[in-house]
């Protein structure tokens, strides 16, 4: 054998030895498949993101490392507010039921962190023993101390509620001459903790105390950059009477605007959340649909949890980014032997120019860059020869991550979602969400109002008012005792309702699809205009209890 065919023959093994490897590597890329949304987020995030957050001190200005818990917690809920504007029942309103360590009064009762969580068992978990459990997401808190870890404990409750979601009880906010006592830890520093990795943050104010003080001003401008989580409830609103609601309604948009210093109007919920008798309740029914519609938000959060965790880890991922651009700008610019003290003093004071510089090069939204004093109190304490230089590497990898592997974790969320609606986990059920959709007794909401009037009656409803609807029939019917198109245009467009409305009246009342109304159809119509005058939905098919007796032959379908 020539020694050019061993040659051949070598390079031909070599080759596909190679490619084997080759091969074998792009299979692991594509295959990279996650058993959930979860898993995948925790597999990138140490993977890709974590390495640029340690190179560049990323936990010492920001935010702690994520553990597994984080990735892995049901969604959580906190509440925020001044002493006695109803924190803690509004927690058992939502439960139906006690938890260990409560107490409610009108003085400031709560003064720790209550984190309530579920368990087969009730009990509490003092700080301490909470912060060292591996299975709670809760310990990188054990940086604010002991005196924090004291005024931090978890209440373990057995509640269906809580298999959907947790909910974190915070001390009441202090006003007057209480908010100048120092708490003794970093009161402000614990709220933005949470705020990072909770889904919601309730602010509730009490129709009585509308005074946001110092202390309750800072809270919420910790909270800033998580309006999309904020809710706001007016409560206690069952306290006052229609016309002073209206003002304290005013007071409090008013106040927030100052605070919030956001263009859009935050939404407020109004109601009165306990389980007592309303003392005014000229305005019951706006307090059942606020109610109604705050539940119904809460009720959804395991849905959104995954894409929450998602959205916030892109938020982490691209102030990771800017943040390692303003580390290794400040190295750059750090002389290499004399005048260190003095170097570091003037970037800091000209920080602003730096993020002007770096938004110019890179192309960085301003929106993106963290607070500047915040910024500069933080460089205060940092030796800047000792920060790394820029590895664009690093960056690459989190610009990938960002541009394929959150987007292959998008599309998995709505498989997802599919599969947790058919084990119907993705709701909170039990406690006060039994009745957001409660359709099994008079009490529901909108039961037997609007288009439900009626249901389960032996007589038609329409047939209470149908004398005076005759009335008009009789001048607009024709020789055939029936009322044309025209005739009854005239007549329904006095109800200035708009003829998108009035024309899915015409299709829900000419039940016989003969283009006329008799009498009875003619009613139909007049009281389904009255039911949306009134402020109330029209259906997409006429409901069998509104169906006209003489007309029953001419439809399917049951009571239901």
């Amino acid at each position: 054998m020539s020694k050019g065919t061993l040659n051949r023959k070598y390079f031909t093994r070599k080759n596909k030895m190679f490619s084997w490897l080759s091969n074998d590597d792009t299979k692991k890329k594509n295959a990279e498949v996650f058993e959930n949304v979860a898993c995948g987020l925790r597999s990138i995030y140490k993977n890709k993101l974590l390495p640029l957050e340690s190179a560049y001190h990323f936990h010492d200005f920001h935010s702690p490392a994520l553990d597994d818990p984080d990735f892995e917690a049901k969604p959580m809920i906190m509440l925020v507010g001044q002493y006695s504007t109803g924190k803690t029942t509004f927690i058992r309103y939502l439960l139906e039921r006690d938890f260990p360590g409560i107490r409610i009064g009108p003085e400031p009762t709560t003064d720790s962190f209550i984190a309530v969580m579920h368990s087969d068992k009730d009990g509490i978990i003092p700080g301490n023993a909470l912060v060292v459990d591996p299975k709670k997401q809760f310990r990188p808190l054990s940086k604010f101390g002991n005196a924090f870890l004291n005024r931090f404990q978890c209440s373990l409750v057995n509640s269906q509620v809580l298999k959907g979601i947790s909910i974190v009880d915070t001390p009441g906010i202090l006003s007057g001459e209480k908010q100048r006592v120092d708490r003794g830890y970093d009161f402000t520093g614990v709220l933005e903790w949470f705020a990072e990795r909770v889904d919601r943050i309730i602010l509730l104010f009490d129709a009585h105390k509308l005074d946001i003080s110092d202390e309750f001003k800072r809270s919420i401008e910790a909270l800033k950059g998580h309006d999309d989580k904020i809710r706001i409830i007016l409560n206690k609103a069952d306290m006052v009477d229609h016309q002073q609601l209206m003002r304290v309604y005013g007071a409090l948009m008013w106040s927030l605007g100052k605070v919030l210093q956001t263009p859009e109007v935050a939404r407020v919920y109004i109601g009165s959340f306990w389980d007592q008798p309303l003392r005014y309740d000229s305005n019951r029914k706006l307090f059942e649909a606020e109610e109604q519609d705050l539940f119904k938000d809460l009720e959804q959060l395991p849905r959104n949890a995954a894409l929450r965790k998602l959205n916030d880890l892109i938020k982490r991922a691209r102030l990771a980014k800017v943040h390692a651009y303003i580390i290794s700008s400040l190295r750059k610019d750090m002389p290499s032997v004399f005048g260190k003290e003095s170097k570091k003093k003037e970037l800091i004071k000209n920080l602003d120019q730096i993020y002007l510089q770096l938004q110019r090069e890179h192309q960085i939204s301003p929106g993106d860059f963290p607070d500047i004093k915040k910024m500069q109190q933080e460089l205060m304490n940092h030796d800047f020869t000792k920060f790394a230089a820029l590895k664009p590497r690093l960056l690459e990898v989190v610009d990938a991550m960002l541009a394929n592997d959150i987007a292959k974790l998008m599309e998995q969320i709505p498989l997802e979602d599919t599969q947790n609606n058919v084990q119907q986990t993705t709701i909170v059920k039990g406690g006060v969400f039994s009745g957001v959709q409660d359709t099994s007794t008079p009490f529901g909401f909108n039961r037997f109002e609007g288009i439900e009037a009626g249901r389960g009656e032996t007589d038609w409803i329409v047939a209470k008012e149908k004398v005076k609807y005759d009335e008009i029939f009789e001048r607009l019917q024709g020789s055939d005792g029936r009322v044309a198109g025209s005739a009854a245009k005239a007549e329904m467009v006095k109800s200035k309702l708009p003829n998108t409305v009035l024309a899915k009246v015409w299709k829900l009342a000419d039940v016989d699809k003969d283009g006329m109304l008799d009498s009875e159809e003619f009613a139909l119509a007049m009281h389904l205009i009255n039911v949306k005058l009134d402020g109330h939905d029209l259906p997409e098919e006429l409901p069998v209890h509104l169906i006209p007796p003489t007309k029953r032959p001419f439809a399917g379908g049951d009571d239901e």
